[in-house]
């Protein structure tokens, strides 16, 4: 993975032109017990039989950013910023099935400071597709090509008043993080290579943010689900944070808010699949 972002790096000039039309995929993929209890630990997620619903993101992560570090793809990777993902899951995935992963771009949007492209990741056992993820990063100052619709990154909830947990998020959330998953982008791992694109301080992972939201919910969400987060205001490290929630019938909305500013961080909608 660092090498893949060193390549990024050093092709990042001079990217430009449409999605390329490539797929990417790996096949009999097993979890690495370990990882897996790392990411839970890190996550604050309880260790189980069947996987935590963002850890197939983790899985299909490395396929990403080998797509995104080839020349044929658009924008660079370095400082790109993850700002919606989308997530659903068929049924629970056993954490000692054999699985199989594919990713494609798509969505090539314009923003009002830059442009998007979205990733689809897809992880199928023995043929059936068992989870789907759909991640939109945003390059800031890039430009999308001629006629492309308008980035759609707003995921709207309800009035989440409900306090559900508070936590202090360490100033080496990112590093931690990245030690398990594998995304080792700059911005996220200290506050001198945040700077270098553009951030006052290092920022959280907006992955880590969602399934530390999620961990609140364990125990409580169907096998078949999805989940659908904004990632909005950067979460700056070292901070505290407050996770709200409201459940209606079925569905869960969150908010994950600044604890002195109640500026937002992330938004999100959880419905049974």
């Amino acid at each position: 993975m660092a090498a893949l972002f060193a390549k990024a790096a050093v092709t990042a000039r001079g990217r430009g032109g449409d999605l390329p039309d490539t797929h990417l995929a790996r096949t009999g993929v097993a979890v690495d017990p370990a990882q897996l209890a790392g990411y839970a630990r890190v996550c604050g997620l309880p260790l189980a039989d069947a996987l935590p619903i963002t850890f197939p993101h983790v899985l299909t992560f490395p396929l990403q950013v080998a797509l995104m570090a080839d020349r044929a793809f658009p924008l660079a990777l370095p400082g790109l910023v993850h700002v919606r993902n989308q997530i659903t899951v068929n049924r629970s995935i056993r954490a000692d099935e054999e699985l199989d992963l594919e990713v494609w771009p798509d969505r090539f949007a314009t923003h009002r400071i830059g442009a998007t492209v979205d990733l689809v990741a897809s992880v199928r056992s023995r043929g059936d597709e068992v989870w789907r993820g759909r991640s939109t990063y945003l390059a800031r100052g890039a430009s999308a090509p001629d006629g492309a619709t308008a980035a759609d990154v707003d995921v709207s909830v309800g009035d989440v008043a409900q306090i559900a947990a508070r936590w202090r998020v360490p100033d080496d959330a990112g590093r931690r993080y990245a030690k398990v998953s594998g995304d080792v982008n700059p911005i996220h791992l200290s506050g001198l290579t945040a700077k270098a694109f553009g951030f006052k301080r290092a920022i959280a992972h907006g992955m880590w943010v969602k399934a530390r939201a999620l961990a609140a919910l364990s125990g409580r969400l169907p096998d078949a689900v999805s989940v659908d987060v904004g990632f909005r205001k950067p979460l700056f490290l070292p901070s505290t944070v407050i996770l709200a929630t409201e459940q209606t019938g079925g569905r869960w909305d969150l908010a994950v808010r600044n604890g002195k500013s109640g500026i937002e961080h992330l938004v999100g909608v959880v419905r049974p699949g």
